[in-house]
């Protein structure tokens, strides 16, 4: 395992996009573009939290807690996309995936997070209009999202479940055929991606450790980790992972690691 970069506050949102890992640091307001080993902050987000991916013409797109769906424009302006105050109430919407007929999915984790009572969270989905409604519920902290090769598939991490749910995507975007993708006994899914065999990675925060998972179950890797993983990517044979010393005091104590595979 190598580090790649130290002094993150809160790293999140790791995506491999164009031959390039980008990643969210939620402590520092920051969404960041790694050209080799060079981190470049692409753009400043003022809220918390924040994930991002991207449209299938290119341009980025980033969920922010409030409820705000962002789109970068050529010229790096930030305009709004879409508009999901009045579907989440007030409670933080988390991550997004989006699919190869532009199709956004973010979810809302359905209570005040750190120290509300737990319930159920939500999906919603913002069509290529721009028209956003909620196609999932009953969610039990929806975490990390992606969306298979085909996409046809929405995965979607239930970190209070210990599980990785499954959608089937409809040509409308509508979410249906719900079912366990796979359980993961005491794992605490956080972040999540697909990989090339179609296998899901997730970050664990209290296992401190990566885990790559196939559909049933079957674990066929673990990668352990000195503080809590995030969210992890995969590009170019390597698996890249943020990771924290959680719960921290908001100090720069994050990193960004790469293990090869």
């Amino acid at each position: 395992m190598r580090v790649v970069l130290e002094g993150l506050v809160m790293g999140e949102s790791t995506r491999w996009h164009d031959g390039r890992l980008w990643f969210c640091d939620w402590g520092a307001g920051e969404i960041v573009r790694m050209d080799g080993d060079e981190p470049h902050v692409m753009a400043r987000i003022d809220d918390f939290p924040f994930c991002i991916d991207w449209l299938p013409d290119g341009r980025l797109v980033v969920i922010t807690g409030r409820g705000l769906l962002l789109r970068r424009e050529p010229d790096g302006t930030l305009v709004t996309h879409a508009d999901l105050r009045a579907l989440g109430g007030p409670f933080p919407w988390n991550d997004i995936a989006v699919d190869p007929a532009g199709h956004v999915y973010v979810n809302n984790i359905g209570f005040a997070f750190p120290g509300g009572e737990p319930a159920p969270g939500t999906i919603a989905l913002v069509g290529p209009d721009g028209a956003a409604r909620t196609v999932a519920e009953d969610v039990r902290f929806p975490n990390g999202m992606a969306v298979t090769a085909d996409g046809r598939t929405l995965i979607v991490a239930e970190s209070y479940a210990g599980r990785l749910t499954a959608f089937t995507i409809a040509a409308d975007g509508s979410l249906g055929e719900r079912r366990v993708w796979a359980e993961l006994g005491s794992g605490v899914p956080d972040g999540i991606c697909i990989d090339a065999q179609g296998a899901v990675w997730y970050a664990d925060v209290p296992n401190r450790r990566c885990v790559r998972v196939l559909e049933g179950g079957a674990v066929t890797r673990t990668v352990d980790l000195d503080r809590g993983g995030f969210a992890c990517a995969v590009g170019d044979g390597v698996l890249y992972a943020v990771t924290a010393i959680y719960p921290g005091a908001g100090e720069p104590a994050g990193q960004l690691v790469a293990v090869p595979l």
